[in-house]
């Protein structure tokens, strides 16, 4: 009886498992007599999203050596919906190299934990933990549960349950900002505060895509790598910097009736968002209130404009990917207004989303048209893979995602193709908006 009963268990699992997404997986046996293990998931942020690129096991004793043949690594992706069927659903994730190392995933001569990197790319959703999903009568990248099952050819072991997540440089932020605003408007927002503060620092603020509102300030950090602004390549610019980056409950553009405005009229947050700004500037008395920076994509970049227009003379500098303010609703009166901040536009011409003709580009030209004196725009033909890995300037990402250049400190040319000139020197976007001061 027991017999028929693991049997009739093996063929049902067989049937349950021939149809996935990804590549097709071969039926492993019951793992009853082994004793299963944990797992430590890495999570790092790309140009495209988050994806797992490493998983740290521990071995049980001291080890020396790590064979990535000896591993096979399965993944599972599931909404936390039910009814939900998500792209990568369950596949085999390719291991690129084992390494010893510590519980971090630090490289070791000998330890007791084996690190295992795993390929990803930007058209694999088998590796990213994140979703777009729809939810609420609204879209937003949200966490997915995110498993792995490890077996080793070697050992016989097996590890599959997940006891700790490891996101560098978001592990360094502060997730528990949370600011209530008069009328009664919530906002979450993730902080980091600089390593080393030797007097005041400045302030750069970062308000995210329609897609990463909510109540985690994790997802506008990782879903399209605004953590980056914590980076050493970063940070090394302005001597240290504080990092804000405040949450939208649903999305910045947001109106009073719950649809879009692109500058037509008034949205619901801005007045709350100021307010956000400048409670947590008065408690980081050590923020330099002559260097804040504001910047953001698309609904950020719109907000971020509007916090300009409104406070001219507050912000030292802006930085602006995909703006979805359109020009037509920006007045002659308000650009003359902002004659005088120092602005950096980035955007790609084949935007579908943020139409640059509608938004960015004539926004400039106002800017130029007046004299502005400190103004550029960093203007592609494309949104290309800047890592040449998966094929540089022949790889296009979505038009709108012009954001990567910002994230990435690549914005170094102006509209005419010319490079950003400081002081007689070319100098990239981050570069230049560390020089900007009240």
């Amino acid at each position: 009886m027991i017999k028929r009963i693991t049997l009739l268990f093996a063929v049902l699992t067989l049937l349950n498992t021939t149809f996935s997404w990804a590549t097709s997986l071969p039926f492993s046996p019951p793992t009853e007599d082994k004793e299963v293990g944990p797992y430590t998931l890495i999570i790092e942020g790309f140009d495209w999203g988050p994806a797992v690129n490493k998983v740290v096991i521990p071995m049980g004793k001291e080890v020396s050596q790590a064979d990535k043949r000896h591993y096979q690594v399965t993944a599972s992706r599931k909404a936390k919906q039910a009814g939900v069927d998500l792209p990568g659903a369950r596949g085999t994730r390719t291991v690129l190299h084992a390494y010893v190392s510590d519980p971090k995933g630090q490289v070791l001569k000998t330890g007791k934990h084996i690190t295992l990197v795993l390929a990803v790319a930007p058209n694999d959703p088998l590796s990213s933990p994140i979703q777009y999903l729809r939810d609420g009568g609204r879209g937003a990248n949200q966490w997915i549960k995110y498993s792995l099952s490890i077996s080793s050819s070697e050992t016989d072991q097996v590890w599959e349950f997940e006891e700790g997540r490891i996101m560098p440089l978001i592990d360094q932020f502060d997730l528990t900002g949370k600011y209530n605003y008069k009328n009664g408007i919530k906002l979450t927002y993730a902080s980091y505060k600089p390593e080393q503060v030797n007097g005041k620092s400045p302030l750069i603020i970062w308000l995210h895509g329609g897609g990463e509102g909510g109540t985690d300030p994790s997802i506008p950090l990782i879903a399209n790598r605004a953590a980056n602004y914590a980076s050493p390549e970063i940070q090394r610019h302005f001597n240290g910097a504080y990092v804000l980056v405040p949450q939208s409950p649903t999305f910045w553009m947001q109106n009073a009736e719950g649809s879009y405005t692109r500058g037509q009229v008034d949205d619901i947050y801005n007045r709350a968002l100021m307010g956000l700004i400048k409670d947590f500037i008065k408690r980081n008395p050590e923020i330099d209130t002559d260097r804040i920076y504001v910047g953001g994509c698309s609904n950020g970049g719109y907000m971020s404009l509007k916090l300009i227009l409104q406070h001219p003379d507050y912000f030292a500098a802006g930085y602006i990917s995909a703006l979805a303010y359109n020009s037509e609703y920006i007045t002659d009166q308000q650009i003359k207004s902002i004659k005088e901040v120092p602005i950096w536009f980035i955007h790609s011409k084949d935007d579908p989303v943020t139409k640059p003709d509608e938004t960015a580009v004539p926004v400039y030209q106002r800017l130029k048209a007046i004299g502005a004196p400190n103004v550029y725009f960093s203007y592609f033909d494309h949104v290309v893979d800047i890592t040449g890995v998966f094929g540089g300037d022949g790889y296009h990402y979505s038009g709108h995602w012009s954001w990567i250049y910002s994230h990435a400190n690549k914005a170094t040319l102006d509209y005419d193709g010319k490079p950003v000139r400081l002081d007689g020197k070319p100098v990239s976007v981050m570069e230049w908006m560390a020089a900007q001061s009240n």
